[in-house]
């Protein structure tokens, strides 16, 4: 009688694993389709934004400056569009991959994963913040340097470096704060920097830097319709 019913419990729990099991199967295939899609389309959408940046000539935006030369002396190559084509493929990725996970319905790693798509837009966020640092900072050290020289003063070259210096250490702030770093921190350092941007942009146009920043920016806009 006793071994009958170890027959009968093993029985019914072979029966309840195989259950489970086949009701598994297709919600694991369909995690598993839709996850594979996924990582054929990122593949391909980071591609296609890579090659339209390329053609764009998007990497010539970051071929000035000196942090470039620090890069190549440290033999680390710079692909801008490369990088920008590796976001794209990786956040939508990571979004195939919750959307898989979801399918199989594992709660607890879904919310990091959800945790992590909803951090997502800080990384773009930030990411933008950089490629308009540098952008801006060429074209601000050459509007500031030209407006000291043009009435001769000296040192045109050392302000505009500070300058250089300053926007890129409010754009590394900025970058710092958009990813939740320090933010109270980040705030105060931010009006400091707000102050000294805003009086040394005055101080370069008010000597003369004005038609200096036109021509800068008129030439910006050449190279880009090219």
């Amino acid at each position: 009688m006793m071994i009958q019913t170890w027959i009968d419990v093993t029985i019914g729990a072979l029966q309840g694993l195989w259950q489970g099991f086949v009701v598994l199967i297709p919600v694991l295939l369909g995690a598993v389709i839709v996850f594979a899609v996924g990582w054929f389309i990122s593949i391909w959408a980071g591609k296609i934004i890579t090659e339209i940046l390329k053609r764009i000539k998007f990497n010539r935006v970051f071929e000035k400056g000196s942090w470039k030369a620090a890069l190549e002396k440290a033999e680390v190559k710079m692909d801008a569009a490369g990088f920008v084509g590796a976001i794209v493929k990786w956040v939508l990725i990571i979004v195939f991959l919750s959307a898989a996970i979801r399918i199989l319905g594992i709660e607890a790693f879904d919310y990091f994963i959800a945790a992590i798509v909803g951090y997502l837009p800080n990384v773009l966020v930030a990411t933008l913040i950089f490629v308009v640092a540098v952008i801006v900072t060429d074209i601000a050290s050459k509007v500031v340097r030209a407006g000291v020289e043009s009435i001769k003063v000296g040192y045109g070259h050392l302000i505009g470096e500070v300058v250089r210096w300053a926007i890129w250490t409010f754009a590394i702030l900025a970058i710092l704060y958009q990813l939740g770093v320090a933010r109270p921190f980040m705030e105060t350092l931010f009006a400091g920097l707000v102050a000294i941007l805003v009086i040394s942009f005055g101080i370069a146009f008010g000597l003369g830097g004005k038609d200096v920043a036109a021509e800068l920016l008129q030439d910006l806009r050449k190279k880009l319709k090219r």
